[in-house]
């Protein structure tokens, strides 16, 4: 368990004593709660961290306290409920429900309310404002009340806590989340450096404005009080043909600047059913939310291709997807980029939204002459005939491709014990590379 694992079971402690208060009012043992909250002790763990930031009150350490306990101990209120109704029976007041597989009590709206307020309908209500949009619950998605459907109260629905603040309060540390339905997109890294990337000079130095932005862009906002004048987040277009270097440099950018970098699967995020779009991108919109991750949406024309008139209610609908989008990415606080093949496929109209818009292309002679260099290993020794400044001039190749035919021919020479590469098996190579891209047939 990580630290601070003692004032957890301070608050526990605290929090069951609250219940069993209440209980003895209801069942007429007792006339009042008079319990103060505990003492914590003064370590550097994350909860004893929340709690001194946020100083909550008595009623919000209580639905703080209730949210968390049945990812701890998830007897605890069936435990306390057993002592007052050691028959069992129905126990409307308390409120909460059973889960799909937990076997014990989750606490809803109306256990908060039920604890805190008993039968007081003014406080009940305040209750259900502190589990509102409004509170700092819900803005900093600490928990929130689960949405009932339509006609069920609201505050029937689950309390639930944010699973990573559980995984902080728990383990101690917040993983990276997997590809998965609820999150369509994979973490991306790379061993390579900036020295391996080749790129002209006008991109590099756009590149460079956008690694500045990363690194200066909490004490412009913060420090040189920008904050209430400009937006947070950062938007760039990069576009290029395949293979030069897009997703290299997202990833990169990351490397540098220390930040997670996932790349988005539009594939995934795309929906044929109404609504569903909307919903895959709030789900990865919400889990990055104050993560200072760099969003890569890979072959962007899928969502954001130019507009066409409105004809019938699909076209209707893919419009305000992009709109839905569009919200979302000028309201990220980080790095979006949005990549594609061709900057003709991008709608004009969304040009303006970008801070940098990036060109990728296909890399010179001269630029295709450094990635030569860069790629063929030091034990790769070429034929007496072969020159790489030839190589250069003769094959216009992007810089994936000149990789995927080292790669090739190095596999082909370890296979055959040799560390000679030939213009033979050269143009084997180049030629495999065309035919994927369709340049020969």
């Amino acid at each position: 368990m990580p630290a601070g694992t003692s004032n957890i079971q301070a608050v526990l402690t605290w929090l069951r004593n609250v219940v069993t208060a209440r209980l003895n009012i209801h069942f007429n043992q007792a006339e009042n709660i008079t319990i103060e909250p505990p003492a914590l002790y003064g370590d550097r763990s994350w909860f004893t961290t929340f709690i001194a930031t946020h100083k909550p009150s008595f009623e919000e350490l209580v639905v703080f306290g209730l949210s968390l306990t049945p990812h701890i101990l998830p007897h605890f209120f069936s435990k306390i409920i057993a002592e007052y109704l050691p028959e069992g029976g129905d126990f409307p007041e308390f409120g909460g429900v059973k889960g799909a597989n937990h076997r014990g009590l989750l606490p809803t709206g109306e256990t908060a309310q039920f604890i805190i307020a008993g039968n007081d309908m003014e406080k009940r209500i305040e209750v259900q404002r502190m589990l509102g949009s409004d509170h700092w619950f819900a803005k900093e998605h600490i928990l929130w009340l689960e949405p009932m459907r339509e006609g069920e109260p609201v505050m029937s629905g689950r309390l639930i806590m944010n699973p990573e603040i559980v995984e902080l309060l728990t383990v101690g540390t917040v993983s990276k989340p997997r590809f998965s339905m609820d999150f369509p997109a994979e973490h991306i890294e790379t061993e390579m450096d900036w020295d391996d990337l080749v790129l002209p000079d006008s991109t590099i130095r756009q590149i460079h404005e956008i690694e500045s932005w990363i690194t200066h862009n909490d004490t412009l906002l913060h420090e040189w009080g920008m904050k209430k004048k400009i937006k947070p987040g950062y938007k760039a277009l990069f576009y290029g043909p395949p293979g030069t270097g897009k997703t290299l440099t997202a990833t990169l950018l990351g490397k540098q600047t220390a930040k997670d970098v996932f790349r988005i699967d539009l594939s995934r995020v795309i929906s044929k059913y109404i609504g569903e779009t909307e919903k895959n991108l709030s789900r990865l919109f919400d889990k990055a939310e104050n993560k200072e991750w760099i969003l890569f949406f890979d072959e962007a024309d899928a969502l954001f291709g130019k507009r066409t008139d409105i004809r019938d209610a699909h076209d209707k609908y893919a419009n305000q997807e992009v709109a839905y989008l569009l919200q979302r990415i000028e309201n990220y606080n980080g790095l979006v980029i949005l990549a594609t093949n061709q900057r003709g496929n991008i709608d004009p109209a969304f040009a303006r939204r970008f801070q940098s818009i990036v060109s990728f292309p296909m890399p010179r002679m001269e630029e295709r002459l450094a990635i030569w260099e860069k790629t063929v290993p030091t034990q790769l020794e070429l034929d007496k005939n072969l020159d790489l400044r030839t190589v250069a001039e003769r094959y216009e190749l992007s810089g994936a491709a000149i990789l995927n035919v080292v790669h090739y021919c190095a596999i082909e020479m370890l296979a055959n014990t040799s560390n000679v590469l030939d213009a033979e098996l050269l143009d084997t190579a180049v030629q495999r590379e065309y035919l994927k891209e369709g340049r020969i047939t």
